[in-house]
């Protein structure tokens, strides 16, 4: 499926372009006009033929190159043959400042000889070498290891019509269609047609057909894709099946990072998906995290992203009213919410990326007072209040949840997810990958764990990448690999001006700066939230889960991200 990219392949340097190519063509629409080019490994160069002293000299990157093609003209009568190469470099936008990446044909017409398959094998020899160099001159940050997509790469790309402003299949025709056929990557496009489609689809797919699964889509698409993959039998295989983002929806989260973690300037909207889109047909395949999260009914579900309680939720969720707007909806949820601002109960607790975890069979018992869930809360219509705490008595009575609890007895609104599958040890399953940081939800915290005393919370999110959205740059040294849950809390007694600075801040990565009290970071290895006020949303990656405690474990570099 992939091979290591770490180095060049000497045999596509053998079999295909090595040294230095030079040849002398027409302009595609002018006979008269000629141009040198050249092509070295890095690079190929353009210069126009001409008897002025003052010659153009154009060099493009071959880093920048996703494909080149050679074929016949559409007139019978012309012995030309033509190569066309595809470059995608950085220049200046043309109505605001700052540079992206933008689309460059450069076209050539070939008609050395009379005859006509002559000339088109010399084309087909040039597009040959700019391929083969250009693959080898894909962008690769220090001290990171790629492998490399097959070529050609048999790619399923699943398309969510209805996400963001449901606009995600024109973009895909109108941009990234014709990028895959520059770079010459064959492919299957499947529109979904209901919630957990591409779910289904993925849990019973061969997998084997396919080089790499694509999302064109919000983040959410990602997510039923992810647990698809962990739900099969075959599950340590599928989730090695390399996936890609392109951003379709009105966050946009997993796409903001990877175009981040590739080093190039800030990018939006179309600039964005462009971005992913010329990382998809570059081909280079990184590491990624997935969070193992446990639910109080003991299901569990895989998330690469998010686990969000409080403020960060209620945005979420609560401007899905908003959606046709875009991505402008989390600013108009944020406003609303500032309006009539939440404080949440609930008790915290933490394993600091620092501690080194010890075998569960050396655990000691905690000295500290027991970090036990409480009979879990489902969402409820009634006025959000600080409930008071549960007696001793009550508590003695109430510290297990009961893992008995029927699936389809759960009621909750129409977009909590309620059919997780639970962790499974059958003969006939491969154990899904053990969370040896967990205890149960029965069980208090190990006592290398950090429980927060504060008990009143505005908001609290764990996130596994550096933005939550396309412009909140929410921590700007995480990596998709690097291993950890970045946790952040704000506590309550933060005024309203002050959370909105925060926000504002965060648009710039500068929040950790702000010096607020009230905000919190921690980097850990697990977790665990449990929720007293009766009212709240949970959301795992954007989606609604089942109100109560929950838990989650960090599981480093489990599957696959398409990358740059």
């Amino acid at each position: 499926m992939e091979k290591d990219a770490s180095a060049p392949d000497p045999s596509r340097q053998c079999n295909g372009f090595s040294g230095v190519l030079y040849g002398e063509f027409t302009d595609t629409l002018n006979d008269g006009v000629r141009y040198s080019v050249s092509l070295t490994e890095s690079a190929l160069t353009i210069q126009r033929i001409s008897s002025s002293p003052d010659r153009t000299k154009v060099v493009f990157n071959l880093s920048d190159c996703i494909g080149c093609r050679a074929y016949k003209g559409p007139d019978s009568a012309d012995i030309g043959a033509y190569f066309a190469a595809y470059f995608y470099p950085f220049k200046r936008r043309w109505m605001s400042t700052g540079v992206a990446r933008q689309r460059v044909e450069q076209c050539f017409r070939v008609a050395l000889a009379q005859d006509p398959l002559v000339n088109l094998r010399e084309a087909e020899r040039w597009a040959h070498a700019i391929r083969d160099a250009s693959v080898l001159q894909a962008p690769r940050r220090d001290g990171v290891m790629y492998t490399e997509l097959r070529r050609p790469c048999r790619t399923m790309i699943l398309v969510n019509p209805h996400s963001g402003r449901g606009q995600a299949l024109q973009l895909f025709t109108g941009h990234i269609q014709a990028m895959l056929t520059e770079a010459s990557v064959p492919y299957t496009l499947v529109i979904t047609e209901h919630q957990n489609h591409a779910r289904e689809l993925v849990r019973n797919a061969d997998l084997t057909q396919w080089d790499a699964l694509v999302i064109m889509s919000g983040d959410g698409l990602l997510f039923e894709v992810i647990n698809g993959m962990m739900e099969r039998e075959d599950w340590q295989q599928a989730i090695q099946t390399p996936l890609g983002m392109l951003p379709g929806g009105s966050g946009n989260a997993l796409a903001a990072s990877i175009h981040h973690y590739s080093q190039s300037p800030p990018a939006w909207n179309e600039e964005l998906l462009l971005s992913c889109g010329f990382m998809l047909c570059k081909g280079l395949v990184g590491s990624l995290d997935l969070v193992s999260v446990h639910l109080a009914s003991s299901q569990r579900l895989f998330s690469f992203l998010s686990l969000a309680w409080g403020f960060v939720a209620d945005v979420d969720i609560e401007s899905e009213k908003y959606r046709h707007v875009g991505a402008i909806r989390f600013l108009m949820g944020t406003l609303v919410r500032l309006a009539s601002l939440r404080v949440y109960q609930g008790r915290l607790a933490y394993l600091p990326a620092k501690e080194i975890p010890k075998p569960p069979n050396e655990r000691a018992k905690a000295t500290r007072p027991p970090f036990t869930p409480q009979q879990p809360s489902l969402c409820s219509s009634l006025p959000c209040h600080l409930v008071p705490k549960a007696s001793p008595k009550q508590s003695s009575l109430k510290n297990c949840v009961d893992t008995n609890l029927n699936q389809n007895s759960i009621t909750n609104s129409s977009n909590v997810i309620t059919n997780m599958r639970p962790e499974t040890h059958g003969n006939n399953k491969t154990t899904s990958p053990t969370d040896s940081l967990l205890p149960s939800l029965c069980q208090p915290v190990p006592e290398n764990w950090t429980v927060v005393n504060e008990e009143d919370f505005v908001l609290v999110l764990a996130i596994c990448h550096s933005h939550l959205a396309e412009d909140l740059w929410t921590v700007p040294g995480a990596m998709a690999d690097d291993g950890l849950i970045h946790l952040f809390y704000v506590t309550a007694g933060i005024s309203r001006p002050a959370l909105l600075r925060l926000f504002l801040a965060m648009e710039r990565g500068s929040h950790l700066a702000y010096g607020c009290p009230h905000l919190v970071y921690e980097k850990v290895r697990a977790l665990r939230l449990e929720p007293i006020s009766q009212q709240g949303m949970i959301t795992v990656d954007g989606e609604v889960v089942e109100y109560g405690p929950i838990q989650a474990q960090v599981h480093p570099r489990m599957a696959r991200l398409i990358c740059g």
